[in-house]
């Protein structure tokens, strides 16, 4: 359900007048909508489009549910990274909250955070875990934070019209990697798709039955960790022979969807970034049906 604030707690989160706030409203610059009763109510996500359109300061960012300081600090990608991968090394919540959304009210998609700077923070976290610089439980307990974050910022990203177009997906049995999968969720939800992360370690079964009550138009497949390599090529192949019946692409990506792996599958596109998913997504849409090739 999509999260409302009264214009009063915009009015002084953002440091303006109520009267301001709401004359803004009527002429279109903030999303508002009204209660049964006749009274404004302000989507979360539309109040921080506002915030990114007008670059407006913050005085209270708390009262919108957002880190104190928000806004304040670095737009500058390299630095960001910086930032965030001090502050899940230390197990700082609010500094990993803060990052994130610095970088998203200064226009950075959710697609642009992930590639540019979870996935390669991670990348490093993994090397240093595997040159024995970092325990274990630094690095997940990384991945739960980075979690809370990305949970947060799903609030900030509109919710999906009546007739978008629906996307699904998750990782496979035996691969619990979360980040992967929902940070697909984020990208597709932003340009405009009904997406839902179905979350990890899913029988191909259970994704496949999926396909044929939601009718996808994009099924993806995280793969991120591959236990057993013949038990991730049929799963994969069982999805793709459902979604071709459904009408529905399936798209494959993750560190662990090598090379190897991927000449034994058959899909409908290979992403490595998330880029690579939002380009193909947006081919997608208003397409009259989906023409699958081998991967």
């Amino acid at each position: 359900m999509e999260q409302v604030l009264t214009p009063r707690q915009v009015a002084v989160a953002i440091g303006v007048s109520e009267a301001s706030l709401k004359r803004w409203c009527d002429k279109g610059l903030v999303e508002a909508t009204r209660t049964v009763g006749g009274h404004r109510r302000l989507p979360i996500a539309g109040v921080l489009r506002f915030l990114q359109d007008r670059g407006q300061p913050l005085v209270k960012p708390e009262i919108l549910g957002l880190p104190s300081a928000t806004g304040t600090g670095e737009h500058s990608i390299e630095r960001a990274r910086e930032r965030f991968q001090e502050a899940l090394e230390q197990g700082d919540l609010e500094r990993v909250r803060r990052t994130i959304f610095d970088l998203f009210l200064a226009k950075f998609t959710a697609c642009e955070i992930g590639d540019r700077v979870i996935s390669p923070t991670f990348e490093q976290l993994g090397e240093k875990w595997r040159h024995g610089e970092l325990e274990i439980f630094k690095e997940r307990r990384a991945c739960e934070l980075c979690m809370r974050a990305l949970n947060e910022l799903r609030t900030g990203i509109p919710e999906p019209g009546e007739n978008a177009p629906i996307a699904i997906g998750g990782s496979l049995e035996q691969d619990v990697y979360t980040l992967p999968t929902t940070l697909v969720e984020l990208t597709l939800r932003e340009i405009g798709f009904n997406a839902q992360s179905f979350g990890v370690g899913l029988p191909a079964e259970t994704i496949g039955e999926a396909v044929k009550e939601l009718k996808p138009a994009i099924v993806w497949v995280s793969i991120s960790h591959v236990q057993d390599m013949s038990k991730v090529i049929s799963g994969a192949r069982q999805l793709h022979e459902v979604a071709t019946e459904c009408g529905a692409s399936l798209v494959i990506g993750g560190r662990a969807a090598t090379y190897d792996l991927r000449s034994q599958l058959v899909f409908s596109a290979h992403c490595d970034t998330l880029a690579h998913m939002e380009t193909f997504a947006q081919s997608k849409i208003g397409l009259p049906e989906n023409v699958s090739q081998a991967g």
